[in-house]
Formats: structure tokens, sequence, C-alpha cells
């Protein structure tokens, strides 16, 4: 997947992190159609997904729910606005790292998204791991630093998801990012479902 990041033909557009300042490498964003292993992922990741999404809408009282497939819920994107792919790959170099922050391109968000590690950590790079930021009502926020191996994914809420609190569902509040590569370099696929405007 990292082979293909020198063919500019696979990609709609190229962002330099540190020139739109949220940090330090660049991510490209897939062309369609989308790599054929792409759209796999993809569709495989949507439907058991879409159903945890619905769960979390109904904790949190939303009327809102996802579509079973991810072609129907691309549909309402399309009639949206949103039509533009955002499955995304990422790549970090010595230094390079990812301000926090959150993938929402439209009114429609998909409340869960993916990133998959395609280097291998101490050998390709060190340094370099993924962080989630959560805040929840009233509380101090709190992180994570989690190190993936090659391969390794990470399911993670978009913008926010339920917690549990003494009168109820709460809307606990999340940032994503990477923290500073040491060395070496380090790539990353992000699958984002919703499509951006």
């Amino acid at each position: 997947m990292a082979g293909l990041y020198g063919d500019d033909r696979r990609f709609r557009k190229t962002i330099d992190m540190e020139r739109q300042r949220f940090g330090r490498g660049e991510y490209r964003y897939f062309a369609r159609p989308l790599p054929a292993e792409v759209e796999s992922l993809r569709r495989a990741f949507y439907p058991p997904l879409a159903r945890i999404a619905n769960a979390w809408q109904e904790r949190l009282g939303a009327e809102e729910r996802f579509e079973r497939s991810l072609a129907a819920f691309l549909r309402r994107c399309a009639v949206s606005g949103q039509q533009r792919p955002t499955p995304l790959l990422l790549r970090y170099g010595p230094e390079g790292f990812n301000c926090l922050h959150r993938d929402l391109y439209g009114d429609i968000a998909f409340p869960l998204q993916v990133a998959i590690c395609l280097s291998r950590p101490a050998h390709d790079f060190q340094g370099g791991e993924f962080l989630l930021m959560e805040g929840r009502p009233r509380q101090q926020s709190r992180g994570e630093a989690i190190a993936l191996d090659q391969g390794e994914a990470i399911i993670f809420p978009t913008r926010e998801r339920p917690v549990e609190g003494a009168r109820g569902w709460l809307r606990a509040q999340l940032r994503h990012g990477v923290s500073r590569l040491h060395s070496g370099e380090r790539f990353t696929l992000g699958i984002i479902f919703h499509d951006a405007a």
C-alpha cells in the first residue's frame, strides 16, 4: 500500500501538513476509483461499525440513523453535496507529527473511522504513536498514546462517543493525532466513511 504513494494518478489531492499548520508530514486523498484494497476494506468495515454507530445514536438520543450498507450511506452523502472520497494515505518523516483534530468534511459525518499502520515500528520509524484525547463534561481531558504494529488497525470516534454518567449517557468529545517521529518514515492508511463536500 505504501508503494502507491508515488503514483500521483491514484490521488485527488495532496496536503502539506506544515503549510496548513496541521503538523509536519503529508497526506494524500485517494481519487475514485479507490484502489481495490482500500475499497474492499472500507466496504467490509462499514456494516459492523454502522451497528455500533446506531447504538451510539440511540444512547445519545440522536434521531439520525446510519444505513446498513456503505453504498446507501454514500448515496445520502452525495445528495447532501458530499461526493469527494476521503480515504487517505499519510506519510510522516523525522520530526513529523499530526496535531489533534477531527476529520469532518460536511454536514454528514460517520462517527467512527479506521487507521492502519503500514510501517514497522522500531525498524522503519521510532516514535509516532497514535494519540487520542477525550474530553468529558466537567472533567479534565485525558489522553492515550497507542503504539500500533505494522498491519494493526485502530477504530476510533470521529468526533464523540457516548459515556455513561451518573445521570445517563454523556457526549465525550474526541480528537486524534500522531506524536512526533524521532526517526525514520511512517505510512498510515486512513479510512473515513463519509465523503467530503
